[in-house]
């Protein structure tokens, strides 16, 4: 778990509500790389307020254990939405459960088993849309 705590990540930015962008972070048996992932989100050096909404499709591994434990840590950040049964295997598309629930004016992407190595990816983007 990244060593910023709340406080720390939010320090410059100029606003606290609502998030400029939305991190939409798709998880489905990521328990290797789930942290990792959040971490590298969660580094991220912004002078805008954004929020990570974590979806777990109802992982069979510790995937939404780990989610758990970020949202715990970072509940002004971190909003998650855990599963009880599979959405994927019913047909449905996760970004239609999970983009009505981003609050950003934009969207950027996370994959489970990605993450990000420039902490300034976020103010790069939103620069260069603004």
């Amino acid at each position: 778990m990244t060593a910023k705590n709340e406080t720390e990540i939010m320090q410059n930015w100029k606003y606290a509500e609502p998030p400029l962008l939305s991190v939409a972070y798709i998880a489905y048996n990521q328990e290797s790389y789930a942290a990792e992932a959040l971490d590298s989100i969660l580094m991220q050096e912004t002078d805008f307020p954004f929020e990570i909404v974590a979806h777990d499709d109802r992982s069979t591994d510790k995937t939404a254990e780990i989610l758990a434990a970020y949202g715990r840590k970072y509940p002004n950040i971190i909003k998650l939405i855990l599963q009880k049964e599979n959405q994927y295997s019913k047909g449905i598309k996760i970004e239609t459960i999970l983009f009505p629930k981003t609050r950003g004016k934009y969207i950027a992407m996370c994959e489970g088993d990605d993450y990000w190595t420039d902490p300034h990816k976020l103010q790069i983007q939103v620069d260069a849309m603004r």
